[in-house]
């Protein structure tokens, strides 16, 4: 690899380093100058990745001790191209669906890297695993209980902070570096490890995000319609449209004679009264509504005999008896006899057979 080479990576690298860091400075990550400071910072790190690819700058028959300190720093091109990728802003869900595969494919990239030069920790490789045997559900604590996924995500979160920490207190100490070369690989290498707790993280995050978009309906192609909404809506471009309710009523929607010369129906057809009613119709509630009040109920049960009266003061009351009709006081008189003849051969108190005394 010939001197010059290095220093044109190490160029393009720095102006997207720089490019990345002042998109922090935008408040809206929307306005058209941050997606255009966006689209410079992608387009010099593709340019940066191209060019170590052309220069062969990682091997596969190489191992982590044959790259130099200043070098390793280049692992995270991808890494960054797929943050970047994240962010540009999308028109519709197709769209944003290519984003979010153009971004995953640069993670996985940055980890084909890193495990062909063992870069990865135990644990880490074995999450590069989980993730490979399933991508759509990926999640760094794959786990059903509850406790020990909850113990997982402490433990990493722990690690990264861990990292985090040791990383700032090199970068704040840059003397450390300046003269200790073994400082600057392990700064290098420290920020990689933290980059890799981060693509886990994104994986998940990004796996959850593609099935959301997988679940939403899909857009018409451009330029066509979309389907219609309702009966009416295939038929605006037809000549005679109308928007009336009743026009798609039976019996309404269809031109024509309803019967025929000699009186048979030719179609059906319902028969309606008045407009009134039409609309009642439409606009009425969807409950069935009473058909009449509680009085008029009680009188057409009473005519149908469906009420026994009776009772109360009334009932004391005997009707008098005509004495002119004779046959009507001969039964009085008779029902009398029969009622005092039953009292003389029962009298009271004689079916007490429990309670005498």
């Amino acid at each position: 690899m010939a001197d010059d080479e290095p220093k044109s990576i190490r160029s393009l690298f720095l102006t997207a380093e720089r490019l990345r860091n002042t998109l922090n400075s935008f408040p809206d990550s929307n306005s058209p100058t941050y997606q255009e400071n966006l689209t410079k910072a992608i387009v010099s790190y593709e340019s940066c990745l191209e060019l170590s690819e052309q220069v062969s700058l990682f091997s596969p028959n190489e191992s982590l001790d044959d790259i130099s300190s200043s070098d390793i720093q280049y692992m995270s091109i991808t890494y960054h191209l797929s943050e970047l990728i994240q962010k540009i802003k999308s028109r519709d869900v197709s769209e944003r669906k290519a984003h979010l595969l153009r971004a995953r494919d640069y993670y996985e990239r940055f980890f084909k890297l890193l495990d062909t030069y063992d870069v990865l920790s135990g644990s880490d490789a074995k999450l590069w695993e989980l993730y490979l045997d399933d991508k759509s559900s990926f999640s760094v604590a794959s786990t059903r209980d509850a406790a020990a996924r909850r113990e997982a995500k402490i433990a990493r979160f722990r690690e990264e902070k861990e990292l985090k920490r040791k990383i700032e207190y090199i970068q704040a100490n840059p003397k450390l570096a300046e003269n200790d070369e073994q400082v600057v690989r392990e700064l290098h290498l420290t920020n990689t490890a933290f980059m890799v707790h981060q693509v886990f993280a994104a994986l998940e995050s990004l796996a959850q995000e593609l099935h959301i978009i997988s679940l939403a309906p899909t857009s018409p192609p451009q330029g066509e319609h979309a389907a219609p909404q309702d009966g009416r809506e295939d038929e605006r471009n037809r000549e005679q449209y109308s928007e009336r309710l009743d026009s798609q009523l039976p019996g309404l929607r269809y031109n024509g004679p309803i019967l025929s010369s000699d009186g048979k129906p030719m179609r059906p057809f319902t028969l309606l009264d008045t407009r009134q009613r039409l609309q009642q119709g439409v606009f009425r509630p969807d409950h069935s509504l009473p058909t009449m009040t509680i009085d008029e109920y009680l009188e057409e049960e009473k005519r149908r005999g469906g009420i026994i009266e009776g009772g109360g003061e009334q009932s004391g009351i005997r009707p008098e008896v005509d004495e002119d009709d004779l046959r009507l006081a001969d039964e009085e008189t008779i029902k009398a006899r029969a009622w005092d003849e039953f009292k003389e051969e029962n009298p009271k108190g004689s079916g007490n057979t429990i309670n005498r005394g």
